[in-house]
């Protein structure tokens, strides 16, 4: 049995591709300074769990099963979350419960201990259906109808298992169809896709960001969700994830069709957003498409870390006097498309290192992180088959 204090970092892996060997969740010992990692056990369900947030008040770790619900049984399981509780000597997984995800991929996840709120951001698949249609004047054609997508809340209860759905919002609206992203033949904003649902520090918005039509929305957290304001963005530009500074005045945005990094004003009374400055997440020009996708802050330095699929790295940032100043760099591996890359990555509780989901090396990627510059360094490597995130839970 350890004694004292555990770091236990939860990958969550994909399973279900063509040719994918992963699928559920693996826990990992990881040493306090991220020098080493040890794989302590794996639960095989959810086999997309795509997404992953550990809540410490509970000891539950809530993940997604980021599928597209099959409509005619269904032969495979639903789109859905789960409640796992966990063990707090050993760091093993015990199913709570499961409810499901109304919309296809169940992409984020964010909690709230105070009003016991979770919070998941359902995606939508690419996929359409042609229905054909008789027009007024007797002429027939054809109507493209998509995926919905969604934000849904659902309550918590005193054990960490997942409550009733208190509410859910549908996306509507589009952006430009077909637009320059290779994404689903050029389609990628022909129906909303949110991609994110994140809870500000205060705990009383949600925050989404729906890249299909390039916005950002504000919903004030309770029993409902109320949406309260809209940023939109320029066309193409396709904000996928934000995070926020330990301030909670400023929030930062992964532009995933831009390529960019965005800097936005949050004003905590109104959950409103306004743009400070936007700047390429790259430097030089890879030879191909870049799409960035997770956005974090690191609390103790204030820099701003982004990961790229097509340069295929991990650049950090600063936000000096209102405007935003790449400040470096390290390599990844190489992406097979953005889709198929690395995906995301998670600092420990105490911000001495970060973990990487490289997904296209099948790995789990450990860098030591310089407090004062903001580099990193690499410290060692896990093989965990397509990985897709990771969550820490420090345990005693």
């Amino acid at each position: 049995m350890t004694q004292g204090p555990r770091l236990v970092a939860y990958v969550g892996s994909y399973g279900c591709a063509p040719g994918a060997a992963g699928g559920g969740i693996y826990a990992f010992d990881a040493a306090p300074d991220g020098s080493s990692l040890t794989q302590l056990s794996r639960v095989s369900e959810p086999k997309e769990a795509g997404y992953l947030v550990y809540a410490p008040q509970t000891r539950t770790l809530y993940a997604v099963d980021e599928r597209k619900t099959d409509g005619r049984g269904p032969v495979e399981p639903p789109a859905a979350v789960h409640a796992f509780g966990v063990d707090g000597v050993t760091g093993e997984l015990t199913l709570l419960n499961t409810q499901l995800a109304p919309g296809p991929r169940p992409t984020f996840l964010d909690y709230d201990a105070v009003s016991r709120s979770l919070v998941c951001a359902n995606h939508g698949d690419f996929q359409h259906v042609e229905k054909v249609r008789c027009l007024p004047d007797g002429s027939w054609s054809t109507e493209y109808v998509y995926d919905d997508s969604t934000v849904l809340l659902y309550g918590l209860e005193t054990d960490g298992s997942i409550g009733a759905l208190r509410d859910l919002h549908v996306f509507e609206g589009q952006g430009k169809d077909p637009n320059f992203s290779p994404q689903n033949g050029g389609h990628a904003q022909s129906s909303p896709h949110a991609h994110c649902a994140v809870i500000d520090p205060s705990g009383r918005f949600v925050l989404v960001c729906d890249k299909g039509t390039d916005r950002i929305h504000t919903f004030r957290l309770g029993d409902r969700l109320e949406l309260v304001s809209t940023l939109q963005m320029e066309p193409e530009t396709g904000a996928r994830h934000v995070a926020f500074d330990p301030s909670g005045r400023l929030a930062f945005a992964t532009l995933e069709f831009a390529s960019e990094l965005a800097a936005l004003a949050f004003d905590p009374e109104t959950g409103a957003f306004t743009l400070l400055d936007r700047i390429s997440t790259i430097v030089t020009d890879p030879g191909r498409i870049n799409e960035p996708a997770e956005v974090r802050v690191h609390h103790h330095s204030g820099r701003i870390y982004v990961n790229n699929r097509g340069e295929d790295s991990l650049a950090w940032f600063a936000f000096e006097d209102g405007r935003l100043v790449w400040q470096g760099a390290v390599p990844l591996a190489r992406s097979i498309h953005p889709g198929l890359a690395a995906r995301s990555f998670t600092f420990d509780p105490t911000g001495s290192f970060v973990l990487v989901a490289d997904r296209s090396a099948h790995v789990v990627r450990s860098y030591a992180v310089d407090a004062r510059t903001g580099a990193l360094t690499w410290q060692t490597q896990a093989q965990v088959p397509d990985p897709a995130v990771i969550a820490f839970a420090q345990l005693w």
